[in-house]
């Protein structure tokens, strides 16, 4: 039976004896290395495996029956699109266009897929997860050229959008007696849903029909609306005061998304929407409270590097409390767009050069710098979001992934703003006052110890002593099933492990623990343990200052929660 060491000694046996242009065809950048976690997370499935595109067999290629291609398709967009991108062009890992692969042979492409590389290419076929049969079959499909999925204009969008209540059957004020604030909205991966629980009795409100594994909820300036997002790029909109809270309109904006925000200017209060996608590479700006497209802009361009890029992804998006503009991170070009959505007709755009790959992020204390990870560059972009530009990049640990970060006052440094890594067990603080603490302002000040790599999200409260960090994707079960949690004025003791996983009471499964979120008092942290869609799941509910154990949430409708968004916390970017 092998074992990870052996598996690691063929795969370097093997490249060691493969041509050096094949290694540089295929690996990550120079100098970089990916770890187990991070492959988890990069090799993520996409929805365009179902999508109907447009096929063109390159003549040069090898022969593939259309049976073929289609199943190589849906192998490449489940395991393969995450990292080389949709076109092929490249994102995090390194391009696959025809050019390239019909110069290594179909040969030289088996034996890299099947042992991938030390460089960042994964063990596709030793490690079990492809069979030698669709090794052989991926390596013929690299070697045609690439299907282009669909665009998506707005009128695409438009003909796709489904009005369930409009607003002038909507109430004019709220009709249920649920306390809102303190409201979660959970997110439950595989079955395409969310849960509305009440923060306060810990019981599920509603199970809500959404679209694929939503990656976030976001909440109104006023508090009024829910809008969550799947990665199929179908929007909910929810509205809150319903006497029970349920979607009222409804669009799909585009083909693969992740994100999706709500103006927060003041007077701009709920009534401007934006969601960006993975497919088509572009933003849509929409009413607030109807979902109606109002103007599609495209991200292709030139990345930071002066290098055109025809797929850069929109990664996250966040809303100024300075300006009327929504702050537009697009992966690929390693790009900011400080969008100002007072005039459509006219719309106005200042661009921030930062570094790739840009992903997720938060605000500071105050509200003004966003702090957004380049993951690929292991950095970390400052944005002033009043002057409208880059106020530091500050190199951390091995991709970084905060989720939207961790504010608190270190003892010694004042206000900082913490990220995990996925790459290392590193933890970041980096300064975050450019005022009263000038001289730590944009650097990394510290760089505290975790219980290893793997991690997705870092959390504390302004009312909290304590920083909690997970490590959902950490190979070792020990490690992914637990939290690490330090005190904040005391960061030199180290961390205290919480076995969050255990704690569930739950059967076999994965137990993975993922996102802290807490409570709308500051005195709860609320984990979820996600196991397979096959498995049961749960929520524990964690005192803040005892650190023990308080409730555990369980219910067969909780298939694999994953995000948790607090409705007062997430309203106020309260982090």
């Amino acid at each position: 039976m092998s074992t990870p060491r052996m598996s690691v000694l063929v795969k370097r046996a093997v490249m060691a004896a493969l041509p050096l242009a094949v290694t540089a065809a295929f690996a990550a950048p120079p100098g970089a290395s990916s770890s187990a976690p991070e492959l988890a997370y990069q090799a993520g499935g996409s929805p365009l495996a179902g999508e109907e595109m447009h096929q063109n067999i390159n003549p040069k290629a090898p022969p593939m029956t259309k049976a073929e291609f289609a199943q190589a398709r849906q192998i490449y967009f489940e395991r393969c699109a995450g990292c080389h991108g949709v076109l092929r062009k490249g994102a995090t890992g390194k391009p696959l266009t025809t050019d390239i692969t019909l110069e290594r042979g179909t040969e030289y492409l088996k034996t890299f897929i099947k042992y991938g590389s030390p460089a960042g290419m994964p063990n596709w076929g030793t490690s079990g997860e492809l069979s030698d049969a669709q090794v052989d079959l991926m390596a013929r499909y690299v070697q045609q050229e690439p299907p282009t999925p669909p665009e998506y204009s707005l009128a695409d969008i438009e003909k796709t959008r489904k009005v369930l209540i409009p607003v002038d059957k909507r109430p004019t004020k709220k009709m249920n007696k649920y306390n809102l604030d303190n409201l979660f909205s959970v997110t439950l991966r595989d079955s395409g849903e969310i849960a509305l629980i009440d923060g306060d009795s810990k019981q599920i409100i509603s199970i809500i029909k959404t679209g694929y594994a939503v990656h976030i909820s976001r909440v109104s300036a006023s508090g009024r609306y829910l809008y969550v997002i799947g990665r199929d790029a179908k929007i909910n909109l929810i509205d809150l005061w319903m006497e029970h809270p349920d979607t009222v309109v409804e669009v799909k904006v585009g083909l693969e998304a992740r994100s999706v925000e709500t103006s927060k200017f003041k007077g701009w209060e709920d009534k401007i929407a934006v969601a960006g996608t993975y497919w088509p590479p572009q933003y849509v700006i929409m009413d607030g409270d109807t979902l109606k497209p109002q103007k599609v802009v495209s991200t292709r361009g030139m990345t930071v590097d002066n290098e055109y890029h025809p797929e850069p992804r929109v990664a996250s998006i966040a809303a100024s409390h300075y300006k009327p503009e929504f702050l537009i991170n697009a992966k690929e070009t390693g790009k900011i767009m400080m969008v100002n959505y007072s005039d459509l007709n006219n719309l106005k755009t200042s661009t921030i050069n930062a570094a790739k790959f840009l992903h997720d992020g938060g605000f500071d204390r105050t509200g003004r710098y966003f702090f957004v990870a380049a993951n690929a560059s292991n950095k970390i972009a400052v944005v002033d979001t009043k002057e409208d530009k880059l106020a530091g990049l500050v190199d951390v640990g091995k991709t970084p992934h905060p989720g939207r970060g961790a504010n608190f006052v270190h003892p010694k440094f004042g206000p900082v703003w913490a990220t995990g890594h996925l790459g290392d067990d590193s933890i970041a603080l980096i300064g975050s006052d450019p005022v009263k603490h000038k001289q730590y302002a944009w650097k990394m000040v510290a760089s505290i110890q975790g219980q290893g790599g793997g991690s997705l999200f870092i959390k504390t409260h302004p009312k909290s002593k304590n920083l909690w960090v997970d490590t959902t994707l950490n190979p070792d079960p020990a490690v992914s099933q637990s939290v690490a949690v330090y005190d904040i004025d005391h960061l030199d003791k180290g961390l205290v492990r919480l076995p969050v996983g255990e704690w569930a009471g739950l059967g076999d499964g994965a137990k993975r623990v993922v996102q802290p979120e807490y409570n709308k008092a500051g005195d709860e942290v609320w984990f979820s343990v996600w196991s397979a869609k096959d498995k049961q799941s749960a929520i524990v509910v964690v005192d803040d200052k005892t650190r023990k154990l308080k409730a555990v949430i369980k219910d067969p409708r909780l298939v694999t929660p994953t995000g948790k968004f607090n409705v007062f916390n997430t309203q106020h970017d309260i982090y």
